[in-house]
């Protein structure tokens, strides 16, 4: 339990280091990232329009209730004429990079340091397959999400790329670890 706690711990730091090299330094940071067209006048009618912070999808359909036959067509056609998109909004905004941002971010990469701990100390293989394994868990995890983002949000082809770059190399990372803290076994 002690290997797989402290082996968590390290392989989450690294990959955090990893990350934040990845998304500071290096081109991958800002694949497939854009800024808006006359921000000024898009953001004014956000303000005016959005009061909530939340995760909006448009062309918009009630998703209190299930759609009728007719409200279902309607929404189809307006999704097939465009535009169609997602936003994530906070209408308060926020500093950038926030202490607690940072804080939660290598908290879940510590949590997924420890998983993948777990899943290292069950095997009893070479330096070379945990080393894999870890690397795999990181692809696992991007083509169940980004992968699934690209495909139904449309998330551009670019940024998922550099989401994979991420994932997998972070893990990749981490991965050495684990295999260096679990080499006896």
């Amino acid at each position: 339990m002690k290997r797989i706690l402290l082996g968590g711990i390290f392989a989450g730091l690294v990959a955090f280091i990893f990350s934040s090299i990845d998304h500071l330094a290096l081109p991958t940071g800002h694949m497939g990232i854009r800024s808006l067209p006359q921000e000024d006048l898009v953001l004014g009618a956000l303000a005016t329009a959005i009061k909530e912070p939340g995760f909006y999808f448009f062309p918009g359909m009630n998703m209190e209730k299930r759609p009728t036959a007719e409200e279902q067509k309607e929404w189809e056609a307006r999704y097939m004429a465009g535009p169609t998109g997602i936003l994530v909004y906070n209408p308060a905004g926020e500093r950038p990079m926030a202490p607690r941002q940072l804080s939660i971010e290598l908290l879940t990469n510590i949590l997924a340091g420890c998983i993948a701990a777990f899943a290292v100390s069950l095997t009893n293989t070479s330096f070379s397959k945990r080393v894999a394994l870890v690397a795999l868990l990181g692809l696992f995890g991007w083509l169940s999400i980004s992968a699934s983002y690209w495909n139904w949000y449309r998330y551009p082809g670019a940024y998922i790329l550099a989401e994979g770059i991420d994932q997998v190399g972070s893990w990749l990372c981490g991965g050495f670890v684990l295999a260096a803290v679990f080499r006896g076994r």
